[in-house]
């Protein structure tokens, strides 16, 4: 799984996230590279939700 997918199943934009925060988004996608897809989340959950708003997908 690469990162731009573990956004979409999270409901997050990457596309959105990488053009309104392109740092936060080279950090998490490198640590995201050294961890497993469940670690990740564990480790970043209370930001996800954040970023969920910031950046969601569109409804299909």
């Amino acid at each position: 799984m690469t990162f731009r997918d573990y956004c979409t199943e999270k409901k997050i934009d990457a596309d959105k996230f990488f053009v309104g925060d392109l740092n936060l988004y080279t950090e998490w996608e490198n640590c995201f590279g050294q961890m497993s897809p469940e670690s990740f989340t564990q480790n970043k959950k209370f930001l996800i939700n954040t970023l969920r708003m910031r950046y969601p997908t569109l409804k299909k």
